[in-house]
């Protein structure tokens, strides 16, 4: 038996030891990813995103709490940490945190290092949530780093985004940083028993007010959109990202929260949005490998030596970089 057959029948090991092969990048990973991508595109794909300190961690554990107790779902949880600097391996601090959730056999929690990852979200995650999807969970949640607004790489993965908010942290600036309007679609005020929560709240309004005037054209998952407010009572194709208030660490809020993301789910799924957003995620996907490809395939081409004399000759500004690129591609490129 393979162990793509192993982890479709639910063997917990082979899942595990797959996972690593394809952190690892190795062939039988790869091998393994081809078999089991028939097998996907069943699992609801929510990403969490933030400042550091918001709680992420906490309002996750509330989340697959809820999901596996009142649901009875099926959950595997992406938390990506950063990265060691004495192993390069993943610190783990989310483990430590979501407890609550061991012992659990529908519950599948996977730590990864970002490894000096931009955007939050560590190279391989694409691939390891497509193998929780492939093995029959219901949800997988991603857990970024928590960079702040550089994470927009969540937007892209996730069928449903989280931005998470806590008082006190800035929440003015934080609620106008570039980006992270355009990739929230439920916006989460946690730890709301703190002071402040007001203050974080309207700054939240005001910010989604601007972004949603009666007439405007905005940039939402990458695609340029033009639309009107509905009216009262009217029905509409446009989502604007609700604003839910949590306690994590008591579990306030968390069937209200549960509640958006269904609605979300629903809305993507009659408005088509479902659909275009998996196209999209997969496009990344064969553009980075794409990318990934034809690097490892100049690195076998051009030999070390060559490239590092026209670095050379760049630094000393004999040639443009694009001269260099040029002649490394032996007049490929135009």
């Amino acid at each position: 038996m393979t162990i793509s057959q192993s982890i479709l029948k639910g063997d917990r090991l082979a899942l595990a030891r797959l996972l690593t092969k394809v952190e690892n990048d190795s062939t039988e990973g790869r091998e393994a990813l081809i078999e089991l991508f028939p097998h996907t595109g069943g699992a609801h794909l929510i990403g969490v995103t933030g400042a550091p300190g918001t709680g992420k961690s906490s309002l996750v554990n509330q989340l697959a709490l809820h999901y596996r107790k009142d649901e009875n779902k099926r959950i595997a949880i992406v938390a990506v940490d950063p990265s060691s600097p004495f192993t390069g391996g993943a610190v783990l601090g989310d483990r430590v945190r979501m407890r609550d959730l061991s012992g659990d056999p529908n519950v599948f929690i996977r730590s990864m290092a970002s490894r000096g990852s931009l955007g939050g979200l560590a190279q391989a995650t694409a691939n390891v949530v497509q193998i929780f999807d492939a093995a029959g969970f219901d949800i997988v949640i991603v857990e970024t780093v928590g960079a702040g607004q550089s994470e927009v790489d969540i937007a892209r993965l996730a069928h449903t985004t989280l931005v998470v908010e806590a008082p006190g942290l800035g929440d003015d600036i934080q609620a106008i940083k570039a980006g992270i309007l355009e990739i929230a679609d439920i916006l989460v005020i946690n730890k709301a028993d703190r002071p402040g929560v007001e203050n974080a709240e309207k700054a939240l309004r005001s910010m989604l007010d601007l972004a949603h005037p009666a007439e405007r054209v905005f940039r939402h998952h990458g695609t340029y959109m033009s639309t009107s407010m509905p009216k009262p009572g009217a029905s509409s194709n446009v989502w604007i990202p609700p604003i839910q208030k949590t306690v994590s660490t008591e579990g306030r809020g968390i069937p209200e929260l549960t509640q958006s993301i269904a609605r979300h789910a629903e809305h993507l799924r009659l408005s088509g949005g479902w659909a275009i957003r998996e196209r999209t995620r997969l496009e990344v996907e064969i553009e980075a490998l794409i990318h990934e490809m034809l690097m490892n395939r100049f690195r076998e081409d051009v030999p070390a030596q060559r490239y590092e004399a026209m670095l050379e000759q760049v630094l000393q500004r004999n040639i443009s970089p694009w001269e260099a690129v040029r002649q490394l591609l032996n007049g490929r490129l135009q």
